[in-house]
């Protein structure tokens, strides 16, 4: 007597998206460095906060799970190929955002980002749209500068340091910031490249089956953490310099402090670059967002 094998039962496919897949898809984990950077930029503007709360808050919120959030969900859309192949169990290629609802989410965020940044004043707005065209340019096609392992960090960089630094000593100040301000924002937003470099480790196969040159693809794991370790620090050592001519000579030895620091992680991140990267990116970035904070009290500071 032969016995028929048992009829596996196949689960119907999701029609909505899993709520905890969608909070996945906008990443909180990525929020922090350009909410990091409005308040930056609002202490370096001069203006006391407890008088702009709401600005504060606002722009806070704006810069993190709107702006930044819906890039993230642009991002996921648009990578789910390449996720497929690095990360299957993300929440687009594992089936729990089904059908085209990651990129509807990406769109109705898109939206909602523009009405946030509409309350902050013409400054807010308009940083809101160049900040929305970035997440855009980035990873959509045809454009798609993540392709590139020295535009897409360079722009991620400055979408997420130098924008929103700008944004925030802009809307309080209400008015454009001193040149200062500017340089300074641009300065750590150019070194942001390099942690955006160290961010692509993790995605090393995936870029590589799908076109996508990385500096880790195009140049080896071991070239690319030297380049991003350099490219993280030259700007610091500008940033340090720029302190002390100002007459901030207590605020440019902290900031020296905390790139000894980190000069001693990236020893450990060259020593094994693919296997620190994610080491590095959770212990040496936070000298260097200390740093950013540093340099806005002694922005501050300045007549």
């Amino acid at each position: 007597m032969s016995v028929s094998p048992s009829l596996q039962v196949l689960p119907e496919p999701r029609r909505w998206p899993e709520p905890r897949a969608a909070l996945r898809l906008i990443k909180p984990i990525t929020w922090f460095p350009p909410m990091w950077a409005y308040l930056c930029g609002t202490v370096s503007s001069g203006v006391s906060p407890v008088t702009s709360w709401g600005l504060v808050v606002l722009g806070v919120v704006l810069a993190g799970p709107v702006v930044c959030g819906m890039s993230q969900a642009a991002n996921d859309w648009c990578d789910r190929h390449v996720d497929a192949i690095n990360e299957p169990d993300r929440p687009i290629p594992s089936g729990r955002i089904p059908g085209r609802w990651g990129l509807w989410i990406a769109l109705a965020m898109t939206v909602l980002s523009l009405a946030v940044g509409w309350l902050l004043g013409p400054w807010g707005f308009g940083a809101t749209v160049v900040g929305v065209l970035a997440a855009w340019v980035y990873s959509a096609e045809p454009i798609r500068l993540k392709r590139s392992g020295w535009w897409g960090p360079g722009l991620c960089g400055l979408s997420y340091e130098t924008l929103p630094w700008i944004t925030g000593a802009a809307v309080l100040s209400v008015g454009a910031p001193p040149w200062e301000v500017v340089v300074i924002a641009l300065l750590y937003g150019i070194g942001a490249h390099g942690i955006m470099t160290l961010n692509d480790f993790k995605a090393l196969e995936g870029d590589r089956q799908m076109g996508v040159h990385s500096l880790p693809v195009t140049m080896g794991p071991e070239r690319a953490a030297w380049i991003a370790c350099w490219v993280m620090a030259v700007p610091q050592v500008a940033v340090f310099g720029l302190l002390f001519a100002w007459g901030k000579p207590f605020h440019a030895l902290a900031l020296a402090a905390l790139l000894v620091a980190q000069g001693a992680a990236m020893r450990v991140l060259l020593r094994d670059p693919k296997g620190k990267a994610p080491w590095y990116n959770g212990t040496g970035i936070v000298f260097y967002i200390s740093g950013m904070m540093i340099a806005a009290f002694a922005l501050r500071g300045l007549p």
